[in-house]
This record gives C-alpha cells, sequence and structure tokens, in this order.
C-alpha cells in the first residue's frame, strides 16, 4: 500500500520532470530563435554593408547532404582561407604615399555652392586622371557635399573598393574605411543628406552619382558609371565624366580580384587627390 509520504514524494518527482522537460524544451526553443536572428542580422548587414547597387544572392545553408552516413562522418579542419592575389594592370602604378584622414561631421556642410555656375572635379587617381562635370544646379546639395569634402581632402588616398562587371557597370568609390582586400561600402563622412535630381533619372556611360543604403543616406560614396547601366531612379545623378572614361573603362577590364562580377577592383585604384573648380 502506498503511503501519504510515498504519494507526495511520487508527485513531486513528477513535478518536477514535468519542470525539466518545460525547461528543456524552452531551451530549444531559445536556440532555434537565436539562430534565426543570427542569421536575419546577418543578411542585413550583407545587404546594408554594399550602400549601392547590390544585386547578388545569398546561399542559404539547405544545400547539407541529410543522408545519416554523411551526419554521422567525422568533421574535417576548415581549410585556411586564401588571399586573391592582385595581379599588375597596365597603366596603374603605385598610390601616392598617405592615408585617409577619415574626418567626420556631424552635420551636412552650409550651401556654398554657386547654382547658377559650372563645378569641374579632378579625380587623379594611380591608374590615370579622371575629369567631371558637376551639375550644381540640379544638385545642390550633392555638388556642395562632394565640393567641400574634396576641399577637405577627404577623399585624398582613398580606395575605390567596388566593381561590377556583370549587368550593372560601376566603380564605386569614396570609402575612408575601404582597403585594397577588405570589405567597404559602410564608411561615410558622418553626415547624410537628401536625394536629389531622381525624377527620369538614368545611368548611361559617363554617369556620376551618388551611393546610397537606402533613401536620404547619401554621405561620400559615389560611382562612376563605366557602361551604359539599367538601374531604378533611386541613386542621385550630379555629374557626368568628361575625360578618362577610358582609364575607368581600363580598370573594369581587369575585372575584380576576386574574379568574380562583383568584387573589389583587379587594380587597386585609389584616389592621390581630388579637386574641385568653379568655371
Amino acid at each position: 500500500m502506498v503511503t501519504s509520504e510515498q504519494r507526495r514524494r511520487q508527485l513531486a518527482r513528477e513535478k518536477y520532470e514535468r519542470q525539466a522537460q518545460r525547461r528543456a524544451q524552452a531551451a530549444i526553443a531559445r536556440k532555434r530563435r537565436n539562430t534565426i536572428l543570427g542569421a536575419s542580422l546577418a543578411v542585413v548587414v550583407l545587404a546594408g554593408g554594399g550602400v549601392l547597387v547590390g544585386t547578388g544572392a545569398f546561399d542559404s545553408d539547405d544545400k547539407k547532404d541529410s543522408s545519416s552516413s554523411a551526419q554521422a562522418a567525422p568533421t574535417q579542419p576548415a581549410a585556411e582561407p586564401t588571399t586573391p592575389t592582385r595581379k599588375p594592370v597596365e597603366g596603374c602604378g603605385d598610390p601616392a604615399p598617405g592615408s585617409p584622414n577619415g574626418k567626420q561631421w556631424q552635420a551636412e556642410p552650409a550651401m556654398s555652392v554657386d547654382t547658377s555656375a559650372a563645378y569641374t572635379a579632378t579625380l587623379e587617381t594611380n591608374c590615370g586622371k579622371v575629369t567631371l562635370s558637376l551639375d550644381a544646379a540640379k544638385a545642390p546639395h550633392t555638388v556642395n557635399s562632394f565640393a567641400f569634402l574634396a576641399g577637405e581632402k577627404y577623399f585624398d588616398h582613398t580606395k575605390c573598393h567596388r566593381l561590377t562587371t556583370g549587368g550593372i557597370y560601376v566603380l564605386q568609390c569614396g570609402d575612408p574605411t575601404a582597403s585594397a582586400t577588405a570589405p567597404g561600402g559602410t564608411g561615410g563622412p558622418g553626415y547624410k543628406f537628401a536625394d536629389e535630381n531622381l525624377t527620369g533619372a538614368t545611368y548611361p556611360a559617363g554617369t556620376v552619382a551618388m551611393a546610397n543604403a537606402g533613401p536620404g543616406t547619401n554621405g561620400s560614396q559615389f560611382f562612376l558609371v563605366y557602361k551604359d547601366t539599367q538601374l531604378p531612379p533611386n541613386y542621385t545623378p550630379f555629374g557626368k565624366i568628361t575625360g578618362g572614361l577610358d582609364v575607368v573603362q581600363k580598370i573594369a577590364a581587369a575585372g575584380t580580384l576576386e574574379g568574380g562580377t562583383d568584387g573589389h577592383p583587379m587594380a587597386d585604384v585609389t584616389f592621390n587627390s581630388v579637386t574641385t573648380a568653379k568655371s
């Protein structure tokens, strides 16, 4: 016969076991939520870090072999990542010595450009000179910011960190945090400003436009279109290449460091200096 004390202990043990089971199930659920959250954050970082015109896809984890033998197989040590080998590109020399000054500002600079005047920019790169005409009438805030940053030598010694060669044909520059091989695309001057000149915007070869991470997020990054490109009118066009388009096309012809259609330029493109002038 089961005594009341034994019954009490049995009920207490069963209650403890139920609580332990619930705790275990809750731990599994938390782990699953954290895994999903981590994956979602990774996609956000990847999508937002590109700052411009991302069209690539990200691989998922659903390609794993589901056979029991594969799951039971011992894991192998991960291979050491290999650094792509940079090859010389004809016409590109060593960058001038120096490093980006990385200055930061809390607000967009005060307007100082004359919207009725013509402005030009000269990009002196280690691969050749590229000259631009800047449209202060249609994109006054953009030209004002670009001229301000150039005057602060903000672009000097920065690298063009992204080249796309499939579907979209642009060389992206203006990120002081980018290196020759490390990911770039997230650096900026500390302030952001609104989009301009988007109505009916197109991106034929020679267009100079702002890169962004969404509406109203313009900073310092911009791109040079070296071949007619179809893009939605989301990127402020603010100038045209007037000289040196062949320099950009030569950089593009050398391809990416990684060998794909979207990556770092094989050429270690660096601005020795960027200047603007009022005509």
